[in-house]
C-alpha cells in the first residue's frame, strides 16, 4: 500500500474563502485577455496588470495564514488595492483599445463581486474582533 497525498486529502484554510476562489478565476479570466495583447508592446502596463490581478488572490491566502485577525484585514485591504489597480489598468487598456468594451464590462462585473465579498468578509472579521 502507497503512502501518498492526492490533491484532495487537505484544504488549506485560505481555500476554505469563496473570494478567494473568486479571485483565482478573475485572474484566469484577465489573464487570458492579456495573452491577446501584440508581441514587444506596453511590456511593463501589461507586467503590472498580471502582477495585480494576481495580488488579488495571493494577499487573500497570505492574509489567511497570518495569526491575528488584525493582520488578515490588512491583507484584504491589500487585496482590495490591487483590485482597483487592476481596474485602473482595465480602463487605460480600454482606451488604448487594448481591451473591447465587452471585455472591459466582464471585468468589472466580476470586479464588483470580489469587492462586495471582500468588504462583507472585512466586516464579519471585525465583528470577531
Amino acid at each position: 500500500m502507497e503512502n501518498s497525498i492526492s490533491e484532495s486529502d487537505f484544504v488549506f484554510p485560505f481555500e476554505k474563502i469563496e473570494v478567494w476562489h473568486l479571485s483565482v478565476d478573475f485572474a484566469d479570466f484577465v489573464l487570458g485577455l492579456l495573452e491577446s495583447f501584440p508581441p514587444n508592446k506596453h511590456f511593463r502596463v501589461i507586467g503590472q496588470m498580471e502582477s495585480a490581478v494576481s495580488g488579488i488572490s495571493q494577499n487573500i491566502a497570505e492574509g489567511k495564514g497570518r495569526q491575528y485577525n488584525k493582520e488578515f484585514i490588512q491583507f484584504l485591504y491589500i487585496a482590495i488595492g490591487c483590485l482597483f489597480e487592476v481596474l485602473t489598468l482595465t480602463e487605460i487598456f480600454r482606451r488604448r483599445k487594448l481591451f473591447k468594451k465587452e471585455d472591459t464590462i466582464e471585468i468589472r462585473k466580476k470586479a464588483i463581486i470580489i469587492y462586495r465579498k471582500t468588504t462583507a468578509l472585512i466586516k464579519s472579521l471585525k465583528r470577531r474582533t
